[in-house]
């Protein structure tokens, strides 16, 4: 953040420093798949917007900003600027409605906010009540859960720190196939697993294999399945023909916005919401559980890199997202809120 000239603050803890003090709530020190749905109630409902609050108190009496910008699933931030009585915008990132926060997390936060000597409007418990910015296509949202929010659209815009693409990327003649599991879903057995069944389709393969598994790990691959450790994603999506990605919120409306085919194998979090979102509305397929083979990944990609129907669907809501207001434009209505 500081190449672009944001002043950074050292506050709150990572997620994955807030899975670990979660899991220690239960014994366990490790990450434990089988924990997953448990973890996340806590870290997300309480361990994370707890370390928020904390460090950000102090930081908000001394800087005083006239406006604070959280995030959907980390409200730590928003309740600070509420107990500091400073303005507050919710910054989206997928589809809202009633599934999206399971009763235990909400239950958790709610708690904490009546600790903090905090009323909410009923039911708007993660976005606090506050300004809602929406970065999910309208054909795609619930538009009746965000009814008696004051929302805002705003066009989401890709983002990766610069980098530079190898050549072969920009210059391909084949298609490319992208394959991450983002930060902290990878493992070697499942990128194996996916890279196997991609191995075998008429494409080039760039594999990101992101912080947690080693390259070399996955060493033997054919000449056309390329491992880097990480690749400017934001770049990357205007050159690829189809994305086959964990599920992830950020991934997935990424793909959205160019327009791409998606294969989606999900792990854990809200990576099925998305799976069951692109597959319902025709703009890709899921291969879920038992059925994420390597051979069912081979027929899969195959299908979604010459289906006509998928790619008009995607160009459909590639369009419908270049019409929503571009975030330049929303800065005046920030302005006002700000006060």
């Amino acid at each position: 953040m500081e190449k672009l000239g944001f002043t950074a603050v050292d506050a709150g803890i990572s997620i994955w420093s807030a899975f670990r003090q979660a899991n220690e709530l239960h014994g366990t020190a490790g990450f434990r798949r089988d924990m997953l749905r448990q973890t996340a109630v806590d870290a997300f409902g309480s361990v994370l917007p707890r370390a928020f609050v904390t460090d950000l108190e102090p930081v908000l009496e001394r800087d005083k900003p006239d406006l604070v910008v959280f995030e959907l699933m980390n409200a730590g931030a928003g309740l600070a600027a509420l107990r500091a009585g400073i303005p507050a915008v919710c910054h989206g990132f997928g589809k809202m409605d009633e599934t999206l926060v399971p009763e235990a997390m909400s239950d958790l936060l709610l708690e904490y906010v009546a600790e903090l000597g905090i009323t909410l409007p009923n039911g708007q418990h993660y976005g606090l009540g506050s300004t809602y910015l929406d970065v999910f296509p309208p054909s795609l949202q619930d538009l009746g859960f965000l009814s008696d929010v004051d929302r805002i659209p705003m066009r989401p815009v890709p983002f990766t720190e610069p980098g530079e693409l190898p050549d072969w990327v920009v210059a391909h003649e084949r298609p490319l196939v992208y394959l991450t599991f983002g930060t902290a879903f990878a493992n070697p057995d499942v990128l194996r697993n996916a890279i196997t069944g991609l191995s075998g389709v008429d494409a080039e393969v760039l594999v990101a294999t992101g912080p947690q598994v080693d390259p070399s790990a996955l060493a033997g691959v054919p000449d056309h399945v390329h491992l880097l450790p990480w690749v400017p994603q934001a770049d990357l999506l205007a050159h690829a023909d189809l994305v086959v990605h964990h599920g992830g919120a950020g991934t997935t409306v990424a793909a959205m916005t160019h327009g791409l085919p998606q294969l989606v194998l999900p792990q854990g979090a809200d990576h099925f919401r998305n799976a069951g979102i692109v597959t319902s509305t025709g703009l890709g397929a899921q291969l879920v559980g038992a059925d994420f083979t390597a051979d069912a990944v081979q027929e899969t990609a195959r299908k979604l890199l010459q289906d006509n129907d998928v790619r008009v669907a995607n160009a459909g809501i590639a369009a419908e997202i270049a019409a929503m207001p571009h975030p330049d434009d929303v800065v005046p209505r920030l302005v006002e809120l700000a006060g």
